[in-house]
């Protein structure tokens, strides 16, 4: 696919410093891989060096980084990063899809599943489900009963959606995430033995979520587990009963989240983050990877650690825990000069 260069200006809207709006480009790719005819991107000042060896023919720059080349075209923009993945986007568009059913597929008969998807095979639909019209569902996956998927959702290859379940409109659900497992719920009885509690709610995913491979969202013993518009969820990330998660949440790898928390708008949850059950994590909070909370977040606070606090304080924190050993000393030396003073 060949689009020119002023066309991409106008499509990830920016504008061209320098360089031929006619310009031929059939592709994007960072820095240190782009080739002729490619366009590239500088959003991180640590790659600042690779603009002089890049051998891309155009670049995503922000309205003051400087250039000295005069040998590559320049888009200016107020996020590079931004239009590069729009570049990306139009270079890469979403792959079409025929519409189909495997003959090796199994589609309950009381099921509505629209003219226009495509079911592969061995992919098993449930009693009462509705598929709506542009799905597209992969290879062995299965879908209890009850089930809805709402339009142009893509379902890949070993996903289970359990019975109950909703999934909204352009969503992506990626290989082997199960949605609608068991919520973790026990109780102990007269004779100190685990009861399981009858998990008997669901989990509802609204419009344009991605969920990653081997994710696991739990459904709730009783009402839903909600996962809200935009909200973006990694690979083996583990969603506990009752949680809610809030639009344009983002929640990386490894993350677990217990029982009836709720993550607020515009979240961010970096790799390997816990939460406790019955928690509120504010709008626009930030917790960095490896670090757990067991308290509500403020809103718009960032933090760290385990036990998770500010992060300006977890940064002045490590600087301190670095010097321990230092700090032992001159206090052990200090502690020798006293008792030397305290003889005299």
């Amino acid at each position: 696919m060949s689009i020119k260069l002023a066309t991409l200006a106008e499509k990830t809207f920016s504008r061209i410093e320098h360089g031929d709006g006619d310009l031929e480009l059939n592709g994007a790719a960072g820095l240190d891989i782009a080739e002729r005819g490619e366009v590239t991107f500088l959003a991180n000042p640590k790659y600042t060096p690779q603009v002089k060896e890049t051998r891309a023919s155009a670049i995503f720059l922000n309205e003051t980084e400087k250039i000295e080349r005069t040998d590559i075209a320049v888009l200016r923009t107020k996020d590079p990063y931004l239009a590069y993945t729009r570049a990306l986007r139009l270079f890469f568009p979403e792959p079409k899809f025929n519409s189909f059913v495997h003959p090796l597929s199994s589609i309950d008969e009381s099921a509505e599943v629209a003219a226009d998807v495509s079911v592969d095979a061995f992919v098993s639909i449930g009693k009462n489900c509705v598929v709506e019209s542009g799905v597209k569902i992969f290879p062995n996956v299965t879908i209890y009963d009850d089930v809805k998927i709402g339009r142009n959702s893509v379902i890949h290859s070993n996903v289970s959606v359990r019975e109950n379940c909703e999934i909204g409109e352009n969503c992506i659900v990626h290989n082997n995430a199960t949605i609608g497992s068991d919520g973790f719920g026990y109780a102990k009885d007269e004779n100190k033995s685990w009861l399981k509690i009858p998990q008997t709610g669901k989990v509802v995913i609204e419009d344009r979520v991605e969920i990653g491979a081997n994710t696991a969202i739990d459904c709730a013993s009783v009402g839903e587990t909600r996962i809200k518009s935009g909200a973006k969820i990694d690979n083996l990330v583990q969603i506990g009963h009752s949680c809610t998660i809030e639009e344009d949440a983002l929640v990386c790898a490894q993350t677990g989240l217990a029982g009836s928390s709720i993550i607020g708008k515009r979240v961010i949850l970096a790799g390997q983050v816990g939460i406790a059950g019955h928690l509120r994590v504010g709008d626009d909070a930030v917790i960095t990877a490896k670090s757990a909370t067991s308290h509500d977040v403020e809103n718009g606070k960032i933090i760290s650690g385990i036990p998770a606090f500010d992060n300006r304080d977890w940064l002045r924190s490590i600087a301190a825990f670095r010097r321990l050993g230092e700090i032992a000393r001159a206090i052990r030396d200090l502690e020798k000069r006293l008792f030397k003073l305290e003889k005299k």
